[in-house]
């Protein structure tokens, strides 16, 4: 069994054996928890689309909460998720997230952010930018390493892809503006991310996807913390929000906190 109460400040854990979540006393779920990923529901966007191996590869945990937060949840427009990915590789790729963009909040000409926190296990974070209505060519692209505790920033103009390049299950945390539906047709209509992780001789490769008619060199990067938005490694997310339930007002308001997140980028493509 997996403990992550220290992690993510809630009586959580992961039971690697049964695949599933466990929740302590006062936690709720929206109903119909976990939405299983399986292989079949993203051939389209993996390395070899006539793999075969493994099945469900990831689980999501929506509106994760203990009963009695959700008043101030709600109000703050926001909701809390918990995804844990299985470790593993389908035809020498290592397992991931089908990947999105995100629609954007209207009146701003932003699309939503969203932030995440690894809770058990290691993670990269695939960030892409794509030219408006062009999702075949890309600006920027970035790779960041994340391991617990460390908190990941998913500025708006970005679409994301999770990979677990680990040995273990990949657990991680996310808070996001509730109320918007995910795009996952311009990853999709891409045939996958703009690179894919394999595994080579057991060494980590990334392979360009030839699908994108404009695709940057990878920028491998750093976790970046942002002390303006409580993004901070060791700062369990849940913890912050019951301390301060506006800490994450960049959520919901991202018209708000435009040159933070420029800093942002340009902080990731130093590092």
């Amino acid at each position: 069994m997996i403990d992550l109460n220290k992690r993510s400040g809630l009586p959580l854990s992961w039971d690697p054996q049964e695949e599933q979540l466990i929740c302590g006393e006062g936690i709720t779920t929206e109903e119909g928890a976990p939405d299983i990923r399986r292989r079949l529901d993203m051939q389209e966007v993996l390395y070899d689309d006539q793999a075969e191996e493994l099945d469900q590869l990831y689980y999501m945990y929506r509106g994760v909460a203990l009963s009695e937060d959700l008043p101030a949840i709600n109000r703050a427009g926001l909701r809390f998720d918990i995804t844990a990915l299985r470790p593993g590789t389908i035809s020498g790729e290592f397992v991931k997230t089908a990947g999105h963009y995100h629609p954007c909040k209207e009146g701003t000409g932003l699309t939503w952010p969203e932030a995440y926190e690894v809770l058990h296990g290691r993670a990269h974070y695939l960030l892409q930018s794509a030219v408006p209505d062009h999702p075949d060519r890309l600006e920027e692209v970035y790779l960041i390493t994340a391991k617990p505790g460390d908190k990941v920033l998913i500025p708006p103009g970005f679409g994301h892809i999770t990979i677990n390049p680990g040995e273990d299950f990949l657990v991680m945390s996310n808070w996001v503006a509730d109320g918007f539906a995910s795009l996952y047709e311009p990853i999709r209509k891409m045939k996958g991310g703009a690179y894919f992780e394999l595994a080579v001789n057991e060494v980590p490769e990334f392979v360009p996807n030839q699908n994108y008619t404009k695709l940057p060199p990878l920028n491998r990067s750093s976790v970046v913390p942002v002390e303006e938005l409580s993004l901070l490694t060791g700062l369990p997310f849940y913890s912050v929000f019951k301390e301060n339930n506006s800490a994450f007002r960049f959520l919901t308001h991202p018209e708000e906190f435009t040159g933070v997140f420029e800093s942002y980028v340009k902080e990731l493509a130093a590092t």
